[in-house]
């Protein structure tokens, strides 16, 4: 039975995202919500930017068929944060904010969900798992924010994410994380129709918030019964390697090129460094999302393996990743105009 709901959440979130992002598309264009072209930006045409706002109907509306948990309140908690970044977010795409503005929207969004539960529970002092949880929140809402650089990347990056984390769940009889991952999948499925390169609409700061946020409270909310949790700590942060990869790659070249990392813009990120080598967007963004397969399947791994043999596999996976930052740190070439690169 509960595979059954998620597979209609799954449907219904698909649908929706399907049918109300051409609505969104063509209020946007009403409204004048548009990113327009500009010199980091490669579009020739304005492009409308409410795509966010499909996604949250698609999550918001398929969970209203979700089946009934003793999480309620945590799952209320989750949405009410992620509504309230989102809605922060659609006040940037408009008017802008500052970046301390957004840390504190954040913030203020992440204690909401600590207050109904939702929280990190590794065996250590309570304020060491209070600090864990508002770091992975704030991080993993603020990478898949940055990770919103090129047609197709965040949302397709969520959706692999969403799916590993669905499997994830249904492997361990979790109804709140399996039903808010089938929507977020099937939100983000619907979206790609007309996000993928060349995308005719963009999610925005609404929606790369929106879907950070969600994605953190999915990490979180996580539990293996049949594992301990010095092991499956490391699942969700797995799950999500290509956006924390993304992230830590960005944060490094511009702390060593003396800038800020979290108010300087650039086309330093994976998708752009790939694209400056030779592929094509679409190239560069599905070699992202194989990437983010591999991750999940490694996650997988680790959700039922010994501490040994997870401790192995995170180490590799690790010292892979650091190879990776190396080379396109250290090695990359100078990049050429390219689409996207708006963070």
């Amino acid at each position: 039975m509960g595979g059954e709901r998620a597979l209609g959440v799954f449907a219904t979130a698909l649908v929706v995202a399907a049918l109300a992002t051409p609505v969104m598309r063509r209020l946007a264009v009403r409204v004048g919500m548009l990113d327009h072209p500009a010199d980091r930006k490669v579009h020739a045409a304005a492009v409308p930017v409410l795509g966010g706002l499909a996604l949250y109907l698609a999550v918001v509306g398929s969970l209203l068929i979700a089946p009934r948990t003793d999480a309620l309140a945590q799952l209320a908690a989750i949405l009410i944060g992620a509504t309230w970044v989102s809605f922060w977010g659609l006040w940037d795409d408009r008017r802008g904010l500052g970046a301390a503005t957004k840390l504190a929207v954040q913030l203020t969004a992440a204690l909401v969900t600590l207050l109904a539960g939702v929280r990190v529970e590794l065996p250590v002092p309570m304020w060491a798992n209070v600090a864990l949880t508002l770091l992975w929140t704030i991080g993993i809402t603020n990478a898949i924010n940055l990770l919103d650089n090129m047609d197709g990347l965040a949302s397709g990056v969520t959706a692999v994410a969403a799916g590993w984390f669905l499997v994830l769940a249904a492997m361990n009889g979790q109804v709140l994380v399996s039903s808010l991952a089938a929507a977020v999948l099937g939100a983000c499925a619907g979206f790609l129709v007309y996000n993928f390169n060349p995308a005719s609409i963009f999610m925005g700061d609404s929606g790369s918030l929106f879907l950070g946020f969600v994605l953190a409270g999915l990490g979180v909310k996580l539990r293996f019964p049949a594992n301990v949790p010095w092991v499956t700590w490391m699942v969700p942060v797995l799950v999500l390697g290509v956006a924390v990869f993304d992230t830590t790659l960005v944060v490094v070249s511009r702390l060593r090129r003396g800038k800020n990392p979290l108010t300087t813009p650039g086309k330093d990120h994976v998708s752009h460094r790939l694209v400056a080598r030779g592929w094509t967007t679409r190239e560069a963004v599905l070699l992202i999302y194989l990437a983010g397969c591999c991750c999940g399947g490694v996650a997988i791994f680790a959700s039922s393996a010994g501490p040994l043999a997870a401790y192995a596999v995170l180490g590799m996976t690790a010292l892979g990743g650091l190879a990776a930052l190396v080379w396109f740190e250290c090695a990359r070439p100078s990049p050429p105009a390219s689409p996207g690169g708006n963070r």
